[in-house]
């Protein structure tokens, strides 16, 4: 419980009766300022320069207090500080609007832990870092090519991180944890950065003038849900998502249904398969990628309608892809270009963007009749064709020098672009009725893609063991993205990103399979070059892999199905770190291991070769959940063979049992 109270002038903030911080007279509470910032992109990459033209101290004149508000007299302008819901401060500005900078500092500990900053792929605990808030392509092909070059002459350290100044993010969100169980949020859209390098305090500098809140819980999951009445929450995930494996498939109607059909003679259990190619195959010196061009691809798939219906019979639903993109050789481009539906240069042209190897428009989703044109295409070819699902890919491209038909400063809306695109997504699904039954899953994201996006993915992963790109990237950043409110995320098993000698091997493939079959979401990704990957169909001893694994999530059913509504009523996601249960050292720095729920530990193999692996247990009782060995808090070397995950059970979960019997009798 927050409270205001006002003495001598000074406001003192309390929470549950005690004081936590005070604002005085005569303090300097902000900096703010002028400045221009310049941006350079390139295939979604972007490097920018700020500069400051000016600069003014605010200072504390006078504090007034109505009710649950106090008002702020500034040296210019004011500050509101508002109590909201009993549980988070709401700071506001006004008198400002000649500044577009701001910069304050929140008073920090030296052993404090922070986490967020939208979804971080290559470290969890930010402290002692900086970390810019803009979305952005992940992934560069000058981090591509410098890997292949090194690994053509033999250099391959999978353990080895790039600087974290280097990191780029499709999901970036201005929002933070702190390990004293409290958040802050803020609503800019522009860029802004948390510099979490001092000791004493986090500095946070924004491109504009915007309010913040900060907000408390009794426990990390109460902060948390607190944190999801701000930002949103996910609803429940269709019933058919938790029967097993949705295959990745692409090259046709026949080689769909022969993968099918094999995938049941080898009792995998498929609940779906996902043709990103359902509108058309493009081939391009990158791989084999797609023609953006939102219409069924009648030579590619001949009958899919009848087979969506087939398939829909034994329980296999079929899912697409689309993104805000449109191949400007192709017909729905010459239709949106007629319209001006497309987002402009400043000549007045459309504006191309290059993806890989070639040029895209972009639909722009500051035009409402354009939203509404996009929508209408996705609900008639999509949802009325029979697709129970999509990847609603991309959003992190909008260049900051286009011209969009709304007026607004690209600078300003660029960061809100994936939040757009999947608001467009959500509408769609819920004006067709179908909210609860189809699921769409997007990779690019912002503050209000937690209450618009029905599930996230990790992106365009690469397809190794390597520590800030493959396998063992993907736990921090589903961990990063329940610590800024959003509770579900899934990856590509196998990865994405493949090249050359850049390739997936039969380890690599069962062990990101082993892992996905302990999360939210089963599903599997060809990758960029399918004919360079093992696919789930390699040999007999990946399919065997498969089907036990994709057996065993579906036997996990009513235990994440749980997660998954406790996540759409309370915001706390299915993928857990540690400490939210546990206030231990370690539990607050591990960032490869992970709580499923609150009762299954997850601690995925994340090098190659590796049969044992060093697990860190927190201080409760495990049961083991290949060996039914008991545990209690510690490090151990457990086996950690193919196929047996190390998973452990919190003893106290009785109602796992059950299922525990069950998967052990697949061995």
């Amino acid at each position: 419980m927050l409270s205001l109270a006002v003495e001598n002038n000074n406001l003192s903030i309390c929470l549950n009766n005690k004081q936590i911080y005070t604002i005085a007279t005569g303090q300097e509470l902000l900096t703010v300022g002028t400045g221009e910032s310049k941006y350079k992109m390139s295939h979604g990459s972007f490097k920018i320069k700020n500069k400051i033209e000016a600069k003014k101290a605010l200072t504390v004149k006078n504090i007034t207090l109505s009710k649950n508000t106090a008002v702020i007299t500034l040296n210019e302008g004011g500050c509101l500080v508002e109590i909201i819901d009993s549980d988070k401060l709401f700071f506001s500005f006004k008198g400002l609007e000649n500044f577009n900078r701001m910069e304050f500092n929140i008073p920090a500990l030296k052993d404090e832990y922070v986490y967020g900053g939208g979804e971080i792929f290559s470290e969890f605990n930010l402290r002692h870092n900086k970390v810019n808030i803009w979305v952005a392509e992940h992934i560069n092909a000058l981090q591509i090519a410098k890997k292949l070059i090194k690994q053509v002459f033999g250099v391959k350290n999978t353990q080895k991180k790039q600087k974290f100044s280097k990191y780029e993010t499709y999901y970036a969100q201005p929002t933070f944890l702190s390990s004293r169980k409290y958040f802050f949020h803020s609503t800019a859209t522009a860029q802004s950065q948390f510099d979490f390098t001092n000791d004493n305090f986090h500095k946070i500098t924004v491109n504009e003038i915007a309010s913040f809140y900060i907000g408390f819980g009794e426990t990390f999951e109460d902060t948390v849900s607190n944190l999801s009445s701000v930002v949103g929450k996910q609803p429940n995930l269709p019933d058919w998502v938790y029967d097993g494996y949705i295959l990745g498939i692409q090259g046709g109607t026949d080689v769909m249904m022969k993968k099918v059909a094999l995938a049941q003679k080898n009792n995998i259990q498929i609940n779906g398969v996902w043709i990103q190619d359902w509108e058309g195959r493009r081939v391009t010196a990158a791989g084999k990628q797609l023609y953006w061009n939102w219409q069924w691809d009648r030579e590619l798939y001949p009958n899919l309608d009848e087979k969506i219906n087939e398939l829909n019979k034994i329980g296999i639903k079929v899912l697409g892809y689309v993104d805000p993109f449109l191949a400007v050789e192709k017909p729905l481009y010459k239709e949106a270009s007629e319209k001006g539906y497309c987002v402009k240069s400043k000549d007045g042209d459309d504006y191309y963007v290059t993806i890989t190897t070639f040029p895209a428009a972009m639909i722009d989703l500051t035009n409402n009749d354009a939203c509404v044109w996009i929508k209408n295409i996705i609900k008639k070819n999509m949802i009325d064709f029979g697709f129970s699902g999509w990847m609603a890919d991309f959003g992190e491209y909008l260049p900051t020098d286009c011209v969009l038909f709304s007026g607004e400063n690209p600078e300003i809306v660029h960061n809100t672009w994936p939040a757009k695109w999947a608001k467009i997504n959500r509408e769609a699904i819920e004006e067709a009725g179908k909210l609860g039954e189809i699921m769409f899953f997007t990779r690019a994201g912002f503050s209000d893609t937690p209450k618009y996006s029905t599930m996230m993915w990790n992106g365009d992963n690469h397809v190794d063991f390597s520590i800030d790109f493959g396998l063992p990237s993907v736990i921090p950043a589903m961990l990063s993205l329940t610590c800024c409110g959003y509770g579900l995320s899934h990856s590509d098993i196998g990865g994405y990103t493949s090249f050359f000698n850049l390739k997936r091997n039969e380890e690599l493939y069962m062990r990101w399979c082993e892992m996905n079959a302990f999360s939210p979401v089963m599903r599997s990704h060809e990758g960029l070059n399918p004919d360079l990957n093992i696919q789930f169909d390699a040999n007999e001893t990946v399919l065997k892999h498969s089907a036990k694994m994709s057996q065993i999530h579906k036997m996990l059913k009513p235990y994440i199905k749980s997660a998954v509504e406790y996540n759409s009523q309370n915001g706390v996601g299915v993928i857990r770190p540690l400490f939210f249960y546990y206030d231990e050292d370690r539990a607050y720095k591990e960032c490869f291991e992970y709580m499923l729920g609150r009762d299954i530990l997850v601690a995925p193999v994340i090098k190659e070769g590796e049969t044992c692996k060093e697990v860190y247990l927190p201080n409760d009782e495990w049961i083991h959940l290949w060996s039914k060995k008991e545990y209690t808090g510690g490090t151990y070397k457990v086996s950690a063979k193919i196929g047996e995950i190390p998973v452990f059970i919190r003893k106290q979960a009785q109602n796992l049992i059950e299922i525990q019997e069950r998967i052990l009798k697949l061995l």
